[in-house]
């Protein structure tokens, strides 16, 4: 629910500056740039619109690459694959539960960004580049919390870049695929730890199959209720989606 405002903040920014820029001239008024007498640049409200709707494309990429949710996923997804479950939860499900935990994990960082960037640039108190460095001061602190030296110092020599003295020195094309490979490390790791339990009553059931001669038989088929009923027992749900938001410091 506290992501509803900053999106209503957004359209609604969207919409004043389409209507500000319906009153000019097409075609080339899009292109005008004029400098704002103290040594910058400003642009004109259409090419602001223009910028807008380009970053609108690249919402669902940042979603993926600059938040919680990729280690969110992919846990859920061992999860289902160690349970036996091909198809329950639904990919949709899945993708639901994926998408509002990470709406809660990130409430916080957005409600800064909305806070130090959005609110002054609807109010007019910065400039568009500005708010846009203002932006990224949340998802840097966010980011950095969550990546690990080893891997920052692998893109950072990969990339040509000296070693970093500190994090505000990080640039974001080091940051972000940095921040990516240790997402996979970490949903890797407690997806490991997910499959122990479920691996075990595999292996238990799989021998006294064998040792009662029923070979023919697929251990599939009987473990996998055991496993339902272990999972149920535990309130596994419960203990995952705490795991996962415990383990971004929450």
């Amino acid at each position: 629910m506290k992501a509803k405002p900053l999106l209503m903040a957004l359209l609604g920014l969207l919409f004043l500056s389409l209507d500000a820029g319906a009153g000019q001239l097409p075609g080339i008024e899009a292109l005008r740039v004029q400098p704002d007498g103290e040594g910058g640049e400003s642009y004109s409200v259409t090419i602001q619109v223009l910028a807008i709707m380009t970053a609108l494309t690249f919402l669902p990429a940042m979603l993926i690459m600059m938040t919680s949710f990729t280690r969110i996923i992919v846990v859920l997804a061992i999860l289902r694959q160690a349970m036996g479950l091909q198809q329950t939860p639904s990919n949709q499900i899945v993708l639901g539960i994926a998408l509002f935990l990470t709406f809660f994990i990130m409430t916080p960082v957005w409600e800064k960004v909305n806070a130090d960037a959005l609110q002054p640039y609807i109010a007019e108190e910065v400039e568009p580049l500005e708010a846009v460095e203002l932006a990224k001061a949340p998802l840097r602190e966010f980011m950095l919390a969550q990546t690990r030296e080893t891997d920052l110092d692998m893109f950072g020599r990969i990339g040509g870049y000296e070693i970093f003295e500190s994090e505000e020195d990080v640039p974001f094309v080091v940051l972000v695929p940095a921040f990516m490979t240790s997402e996979l490390k970490t949903a890797f790791q407690i997806g490991f730890m997910l499959f122990i339990p479920f691996l075990i009553i595999d292996m238990v059931v799989a021998s006294i199959l064998m040792a009662m001669g029923m070979m023919m038989l697929s251990p599939i088929i009987i473990s996998l209720p055991f496993k339902i009923m272990l999972f149920v027992l535990v309130d596994g749900w419960t203990l995952v989606m705490g795991t996962l938001a415990a383990s971004f410091g929450y």
